[in-house]
């Protein structure tokens, strides 16, 4: 088995970290020998706001405030990780990775840049109703009806062109998956549209 290289995106409720981690149980069965990257921005994100630099107190404040943190920020999170981890040998999992325009771009010329061939771009689709549901199901705090809405059209307005861009390059394998069936059946589909 080739290196495989597996980009997520969802909007919040859509399952998508469940759904990368079933995938890296299926591949590391397939293929046991080889590493696997799992790069998560937003985990990586809640690490560095724990520390008490002068960048983490600006990224705690921007979070709560419900700011968009400025494109450098997550670029800087993953292109590090990516320089210090990956071997060229490794499957590689992306989540939440170009979640604005212009990200977008950046990212195309990593994987590029890495030689990493036929990357799979798994797009996890719910409606806002579906996702508002779940969500509030969820009971975390900060998942009351105000702020979901503000996460769902934050993701319509940024997410969604950052998707376009990769559904509209050749270089890509575009999977477009029904996010609104059960854990199993979503990665049923995800396995049987891929194809590998």
């Amino acid at each position: 088995m080739q290196p495989q290289t597996f980009i997520f995106f969802g909007p919040s409720g859509s399952g998508k970290s469940t759904q990368a981690k079933l995938l890296q149980e299926e591949i590391k069965k397939r293929d046991p020998e080889r590493n696997i990257l799992y790069i998560e921005t937003g985990k990586k994100f809640r690490e560095l706001a724990e520390s008490d630099s002068f960048t983490a107190k600006e990224i705690k404040k921007a979070i709560e405030n419900g700011n968009l943190l400025p494109e450098f920020l997550p670029i800087w999170v993953w292109t590090g990780f990516m320089m210090d981890n990956i071997t060229g040998n490794e499957h590689i999992f992306m989540d939440g990775l170009a979640r604005q325009p212009k990200e977008a771009p950046v990212l195309d010329s990593a994987i590029k840049f890495y030689k990493r061939e036929n990357p799979f771009v798994i797009s996890i689709n719910i409606s806002d109703e579906w996702a508002t549901k779940l969500l509030k199901n969820r009971g975390r705090s900060d998942d009351n009806k105000d702020e979901i809405k503000k996460r769902l059209d934050w993701y319509h307005e940024n997410v969604i062109p950052a998707i376009e861009y990769f559904k509209n390059n050749s270089y890509y394998k575009f999977i477009p998956i029904n996010g609104e069936q059960t854990i199993e059946e979503v990665h049923k589909e995800i396995m049987k549209k891929m194809d590998l």
